[in-house]
C-alpha cells in the first residue's frame, strides 16, 4: 500500500465508491450528487459512475452515437455520454472528485453488483423511489437486489419530495 493510498483510506477505509445511474435517475441527480459527494470527498475516493444497458438500449445508444468515422464506441465511453451519467460526472468533477464511467449490459441490479465486484467498490450508492410491497413483488426493485447482493455496504438515495 502506497503512502497515498494509506492517506486516502485511514479515516474511512473508502477508496472506490460506485454510483449506479440510469435514465430514470434524472429527477434525483441533485440528491445522488450530494450523497456521493458527502461519502467520497472526505476520503478522496474515486467515484465509478456505472450505467447498465439492456441489450436493446445499448444497441439503440450505439446506433445514435456512432462517432463520425462509424467506429464502435467503447461501452464505458458510451456510458459517459448518457445524460444522467454525464451530468453526474461533470458535477462531481467540478467539486474536485475523480470519476470514471463504467458500463455493462444485462439487468440493472446484476450489472451494478458485477461492476462493484470488478472495481473493488468499498461502497455502492443507488437511487430509487418509494414503492409498495406489491409493486416490488410485481416489478422488482433494483435497489433491493443491489442491497442484498452487493459485495460492500450500500447507500440508498430516494427522491427528494
Amino acid at each position: 500500500m502506497s503512502a497515498d493510498t494509506a492517506d486516502r483510506t485511514d479515516a474511512t477505509g473508502l477508496e472506490t465508491v460506485l454510483l449506479g445511474v440510469g435514465g430514470r435517475d434524472d429527477a434525483r441527480i441533485d440528491a445522488l450528487v450530494d450523497a456521493v459527494g458527502e461519502i467520497a470527498a472526505p476520503c478522496d475516493a474515486t467515484v465509478v459512475v456505472a450505467h447498465v444497458f439492456d441489450k436493446g438500449s445499448y444497441r439503440d445508444a450505439v446506433e445514435q452515437l456512432l462517432d463520425a468515422e462509424g467506429e464502435d464506441i467503447d461501452p464505458d465511453e458510451l456510458a459517459s455520454r448518457m445524460t444522467v451519467a454525464r451530468e453526474v460526472i461533470e458535477r462531481l468533477e467540478r467539486d474536485g472528485i475523480d470519476c470514471e464511467p463504467r458500463a455493462t449490459t444485462g439487468t440493472s441490479g446484476e450489472g451494478i453488483v458485477a461492476i462493484a465486484e470488478e472495481v473493488g467498490a468499498d461502497r455502492v450508492v443507488v437511487g430509487g423511489r418509494r414503492r409498495s410491497p406489491a409493486g416490488k413483488a410485481i416489478f422488482g426493485s433494483v435497489a433491493q437486489e443491489v442491497m442484498l447482493e452487493a459485495p460492500c455496504p450500500v447507500t440508498f438515495v430516494r427522491n427528494r419530495e
